[in-house]
């Protein structure tokens, strides 16, 4: 098994900082102990169907930008968690993902960022659905250990997490 967060990674929710119960496993292998585990996509695909339904509470996918999301649109119902790869500030593929999950295919999972989390993109994160962060950046942990998530106060587009109607427009949405 490979350990893809360094010692400097922590693991935050909308409710805070917690314990990571998932570790990154290159392959199927890690099934074998206990554990939950965040399998890369095609380790998922090779899986047998009745492996990936009995393993379903210790099973998540690692999603790449590059990955196609349709190929597991079928096998949501065998996942906790699917966890989001944003390898650069500039590759925003993840973001699309994230809306289609949680938008178009109801996956009611855990949906987890890893890789370039950063301070800008977390309020929009938040507001597409994803549960989980894995943080590395040094300027994010310290705004989250201050409780500051940041953000704008009113949206004018809808998403995964909706926003109460404003008081005359249904157009306005204002941050509660």
């Amino acid at each position: 098994m490979t350990e893809t967060t360094t010692p400097e990674t922590r693991l935050w929710t909308p409710q805070g900082f917690r314990e990571d119960e998932w570790a990154h496993a290159e392959s199927a292998d890690a099934l074998s102990g206990n554990g939950r585990f965040i399998l890369p996509l095609q380790a998922f695909l090779d899986l047998d169907p009745e492996v990936r339904r009995s393993a379903k509470e210790r099973l998540g996918v690692l999603l790449q930008p590059g990955d196609q999301l349709e190929k597991i649109a079928d096998l949501l119902d065998q996942l906790s968690l699917v966890a989001l790869v944003f390898p650069a500030f500039s590759d925003g593929r993840s973001f699309s993902k994230a809306e289609l999950l949680r938008g178009r295919y109801r996956f009611e999972g855990a949906v987890r960022a890893t890789g370039q989390v950063l301070v800008d993109p977390l309020p929009h994160m938040l507001r597409l659905g994803f549960d989980e962060f894995e943080i590395s950046n040094p300027v994010l942990l310290k705004r989250l250990q201050e409780e500051r998530t940041g953000g704008l106060g009113l949206y004018y587009q809808p998403a995964a997490v909706p926003e109460p109607k404003g008081p005359k427009y249904s157009w306005r949405r204002v941050r509660s």
